[in-house]
């Protein structure tokens, strides 16, 4: 207890105390006592405040010529964006007229078949009874089912969320089911359309869709839902939500529609003809 009552009386050293003393004796302090100490205090102010005020008067000169250079900058991206908004329009008005020769194309290809192959195609809109089919991830998208569920042999991880491979097989038991034209999000698909993976989004002709994922599909409502939920595809979609959480809804609607593809290849095929024999 002594030891403590004595750091508490004494917190400062006795040496410090000590030099103090000394000092105060000798009249020293911490100014220079000599004139040429004292000159070279007065210079060494006198530049630091040069430094500052020619610092501070620079600033004030470049300030404008900064400012114009932020402006000039803007201008320059306002001008390259309005330049990336006109290419873009005439993308758009290009692949609109492109649409439409091809369309012109099947129709005077397919002559009294030409809506049904328009249809078929993706390259006109469509209307009338399907299904509406929602598809999401699960609540917690980061957790899942237990092992031993379809995806354990497929190479998909137990994470919860919707794979480019589960849409496939979606879309797919679809249209073995007897739909007629169908569409993701918006995006209406054809024969040649591809349903990839990006990391974890999912593309479909390239463009990204978010979760949930409605799709879309014309045919006769009731028998169509029967038949996919039915199918090894919507066996394999109620498994998924069974055993990892991923949330689906189907419902017969009688009226869906769905736009055309933004862009439809036309193929043609010649016969071909056999070779006489010399």
């Amino acid at each position: 207890m002594s030891l403590l009552t004595n750091v508490m009386d004494h917190s400062l050293d006795e040496g410090y105390a000590e030099a103090a003393a000394r000092r105060k004796a000798v009249g020293e302090s911490g100014l220079p006592r000599t004139l040429r100490a004292k000159l070279g205090l007065a210079v060494g102010l006198v530049l630091a405040a040069l430094v500052v005020t020619v610092g501070a008067a620079q600033a004030r000169v470049e300030a404008p010529v900064v400012a114009k250079e932020r402006e000039e900058l803007i201008d320059r991206i306002d001008q390259e964006t309005d330049a990336a908004d006109e290419l873009e329009d005439s993308v758009d008005a290009l692949r609109a007229d492109v649409g439409a020769r091809q369309r012109e194309a099947l129709r005077d290809s397919g002559g009294d078949r030409s809506a049904l192959v328009g249809m078929l195609s993706g390259a006109v809109a469509v209307h009338g009874p399907g299904v509406r089919l929602v598809v999401n991830d699960a609540k917690d998208a980061s957790g899942g089912g237990e092992g031993g569920g379809p995806r354990s042999t497929s190479g998909f991880s137990d994470t919860g969320r919707v794979r480019d491979r589960d849409m496939q097989r979606v879309v797919n038991g679809l249209w073995e089911s007897g739909a007629e034209a169908v569409s993701i999000n918006g995006q209406r698909l054809t024969a040649l359309s591809a349903i990839r993976a990006a990391g974890d989004a999912i593309l479909v002709d390239n463009k990204p869709l978010v979760p949930p994922y409605t799709v879309l599909a014309v045919g006769d409502g009731g028998e169509l839902s029967d038949r996919f939920q039915n199918s090894a595809d919507g066996l394999y979609l109620h498994a998924l939500q069974e055993n990892y959480g991923i949330r689906t809804a189907i419902s017969v609607e009688d009226d869906v529609r769905l736009p055309a593809a933004p862009s439809v290849t036309v193929r043609t095929a010649q016969p071909i003809t056999e070779k006489g024999t010399s």
